[in-house]
């Protein structure tokens, strides 16, 4: 969830366990008076002419076109790259879910398919998933400030890994930040007024009524919750289901609707810092509490293994291994600690290469998805695009010295990452033209569940619970758990009242918290556990 951890972190994606089979009813409720936020009557539904997206492939893939400025639907438009699965029980079909995998930057036509098996396998039986690169991303109509791929890799290659450290690193930082900026208002500057969070959450309406669905079911992933967050104040007559998982604070993402200069940037208004740090603790505390046969930085105890990560990154500070300086690592902790399993194994596998002077070894990038653009253009500027239009951030880049250090002061080196993440937009040339500060108290048709993990590198707890007062229907979820996201971090807990609540709007109960099915460093368990108010049930998914 940030300009440059979220592509680590795409990379690193991977399927999770599907859940098992929950039996239910169609979904049914009160039918409220629409309002649909939009500007004009007048904007054409777009006309999806699905194909397979490869010969012979389970996916099909379709364009929509889509007005540029929705206040002016007769002016530009821009092309939308949709992909679909079909439900695939036969004659159980319920209708579409959208699934938006956050970012901002993730393109749905990679990552759905590649997370596919992730879905429940009811929800996946009894719906089409339906997802998009978001306009500015990926394969749709997108943010590209540069004149080559080689152009990109070379400003890439010309400034600090991770983030700056020293004078000297933070005047490249800064000056590469800027000509980034400039490089993407020489480009496409109306582009780049109009990829706010508003303007996706009006093309998922358009989208919606493309596919001819009464109302929305919705799964919305980190960055995916402000947007379903977004559309269902914009639009709450027309939400049938909504999912949020990993949340984003809306008051953290809009500065409280302030006018005035922020004082933090995003990242530390929602918290990211913390959460980082406090999920970095757990890991270190759980790779010192096993074995180095399951965590290969283990030092024999929680203490010495925490003093070990500290001895390491004071080292890296002098004498990196080859690239691998101290700002990289820190980074590389950061989004590796984003999926448990195999994650934290192979961070661990790293940590101890480093450890021993030795780089470690390449990720294996994940299987490419059967899509004709499997790695689509997904550069920096394209977040930032998104980040910098829609979320206030400081826009004095001498600020941010003082800000890494009181980051680092209250959340260690995980403090300087998430300070540095958003310097971007303090040079960024573009606002966006329409955003969204709320109020975000519409009443929606149907509730809305909102989805926390208790250990977030990136979106913390808080934010879910920030998220479930907020919404004025929503019901908090609990995963106690590690990792960004209760999707790529199993637990069949949280996949079995997720699936009962898409398929006929069940909740679960108040207060429930749910476990992931398999701890990190730990054999697995056959299912994950659930907790309701004061009492436990185990192996309640069967």
């Amino acid at each position: 969830m940030s300009i440059r951890g979220s592509i680590a972190w795409r990379r690193r994606c991977a399927a999770a366990l599907a859940a098992p089979v929950i039996c239910s009813t169609m979904f049914i409720g009160p039918e409220l008076a629409r309002f649909d936020g939009a500007k004009s009557p007048s904007v054409t539904v777009p006309r999806l002419d699905w194909r397979h997206c490869i010969p012979k492939g389970q996916f099909d893939c379709a364009t929509a076109k889509v007005p540029l400025d929705y206040g002016d639907p007769g002016g530009r438009t821009i092309d939308l790259a949709v992909i679909r699965r079909r439900a695939t029980g036969p004659g159980q079909r319920i209708g579409t879910l959208f699934f938006n995998p956050g970012g901002p930057g993730g393109p749905g036509t990679v990552q759905m398919p590649q997370n596919y098996e992730s879905f429940p396998q009811e929800v996946r039986e009894r719906f089409d998933i339906v997802s998009w690169d978001p306009r500015g991303i990926g394969s749709s109509t997108a943010v590209n400030c540069f004149d080559s791929p080689e152009g990109a890799a070379a400003w890439d290659s010309g400034k600090p890994a991770g983030f700056p450290v020293g004078e000297q690193q933070r005047a490249t930082w800064i000056a590469a930040y800027r000509d980034l900026g400039q490089r993407c208002r020489r480009h496409d500057p109306e582009l780049l007024r109009h990829v706010s969070t508003v303007d996706n959450a009006h093309d998922l309406e358009l989208l919606r009524q493309a596919v001819g669905d009464p109302r929305l079911t919705y799964a919305g992933i980190s960055y995916g919750t402000i947007l379903g967050a977004t559309y269902a104040n914009l639009f709450p007559g027309k939400v049938r289901a909504m999912v949020l998982d990993s949340n984003i604070d809306p008051q953290a993402w809009t500065n409280h609707a302030s006018q005035s200069e922020p004082r933090l940037p995003t990242f530390l208004r929602m918290g990211s810092d913390r959460s980082a740090a406090a999920t970095l603790d757990q890991f270190l505390t759980l790779c010192g509490a096993t074995t180095t046969a399951r965590c290969a930085f283990s030092a024999g105890s929680p203490k010495e293994t925490r003093d070990k990560f500290h001895q390491l990154t004071q080292r890296l500070r002098k004498h990196p291994v080859g690239t691998w300086t101290y700002a990289r690592t820190v980074s590389d902790v950061v989004s590796g600690l984003y999926v448990v399993h195999p994650g934290w194994t192979d961070l661990a596998g790293r940590l101890q290469d480093l450890w021993h002077g030795r780089a470690p070894e390449p990720a294996t990038p994940p299987p490419s998805p059967p899509v004709p653009h499997p790695n689509p253009y997904t550069g920096e500027e394209q977040a930032a695009a998104v980040l910098c239009g829609d979320s206030p951030n400081p826009r004095d880049p001498a600020v941010y010295h003082a800000l890494e250090e009181a980051g680092a002061a209250r959340a260690g080196d995980a403090g300087r990452h998430w300070t540095w993440a958003a310097e971007p937009c303090a040079t960024w040339p573009a606002q966006a033209a329409d955003t969204y500060d709320g109020p975000w108290n519409g009443l929606t048709a149907h509730p809305v569940l909102v989805v926390g993990t208790t250990y977030d590198p990136a979106t913390p707890y808080t934010g879910a619970q920030a998220m479930a007062k907020e919404l004025a229907n929503a019901r908090l979820l609990t995963n106690s758990g590690y990792g960004h996201t209760a999707l790529i971090n199993s637990s069949s807990c949280i996949n079995a009242y997720e699936s009962r609540y898409f398929i006929d709007g069940s909740l679960p109960p108040p207060g429930t918290t749910c476990q992931q099915d398999t701890p990190p460093f730990a054999a697995p368990r056959p299912h994950g556990g659930v907790t309701i108010g004061e009492s436990a049930m185990v192996g309640a998914a069967s």
